[in-house]
């Protein structure tokens, strides 16, 4: 029996424990976040668990954990870094020649001469996005330069408390009227996808997010062949064993808009049959694999 501590929220342990038990992994809720670590007695050991899920989402709760409990990562932190820097993952999917929304990275301070040539670099409306924020924390759309100035202005506000690790943003284009897709991919094969809709009062009211947790539907999707293949595309260019791919679809363009590292264990209809045999698989492999160096 294999011991899989897992740092993400309660609902994913529950999700997952029965399913895996069953195929010979027990899981353990090893929460980093929100509670106090004696550091000289600490609340786990480094024989506890096997294998760890994904490397904790806050960076610095997740080096304590990682230090005590002394195990492999089916998502690690590297990787969990990279899902999280946008522009990173941008520039490298745009390298590999992967399609992506045209983006420009800005990294402040920068002047306000230089802020309006990026507007003007795009058709209006503009997408900001702070560069490390997820679930759409922070991002805006802007549809004129006074609108767009304002934003980076707010975003220079806060880059100013030295504790803001990351002082950098995107601007992007908006894709008006697309599909926005959430696509797992397990070791580089697509194991399920869900398309997220917003209700109709919901856009009727404004509203352009498609977060789930901002109100928007998932809806199960047996995806196209091409979509599968570009989310399995990107899972392979960013070396990331298990990673959400949001795709966004027009009439005329597929592109990649952003990436999850740390993606949560959801409702059956986001996974197809067999999910649980290759998740179990690639935390039994990362964990011989560890064992075995």
């Amino acid at each position: 029996m294999i011991d899989l501590a897992v740092a993400n929220d309660q609902e994913t342990f529950e999700r997952m424990r029965d399913p895996l038990e069953e195929r010979g992994i027990r899981v353990h809720h090893v929460p980093a976040s929100e509670r106090v670590v004696d550091l000289t007695e600490p609340p786990w050991g480094p024989d506890e668990y096997d294998v760890g899920f994904v490397y904790p989402g806050r960076l610095m709760e997740g080096g304590v954990a990682d230090a005590l409990l002394e195990i492999p990562w089916l998502n690690d932190h590297e990787t969990v870094s990279t899902s999280r820097n946008k522009a990173e993952v941008l520039a490298r999917l745009e390298r590999d020649g992967l399609p992506v929304p045209k983006s420009v990275y800005v990294s402040n301070d920068v002047s306000e001469g230089e802020l309006a040539e990026v507007f003007e670099r795009f058709e209006p409306p503009v997408v900001v996005k702070p560069n490390s924020t997820t679930r759409g924390v922070g991002v805006a759309k802007a549809h004129d330069l006074d609108s767009f100035l304002g934003i980076c202005d707010y975003l220079s506000l806060v880059h100013d408390y030295r504790a803001t690790g990351d002082r950098s943003f995107l601007v992007q284009e908006y894709v008006p009227n697309a599909t926005d897709y959430r696509v797992m991919v397990l070791e580089r094969e697509c194991v399920g996808a869900v398309e997220r809709r917003l209700p109709d009062e919901a856009i009727a009211e404004g509203q352009w997010k498609h977060n789930v947790h901002r109100g928007a539907e998932a809806t199960g999707v047996d995806l196209p062949a091409e979509h599968r293949r570009l989310a399995e595309s990107v899972a392979e260019a960013l070396e990331i064993p298990f990673v959400g791919v949001d795709l966004l679809e027009t009439a005329d363009r597929l592109v990649v808009n952003e990436t999850n590292a740390r993606p949560t264990i959801d409702e059956a209809t986001k996974y197809e049959s067999g999910f649980y045999d290759r998740l179990a698989s690639g935390i039994r492999t990362r964990a011989d694999t560890e064992r075995n160096e």
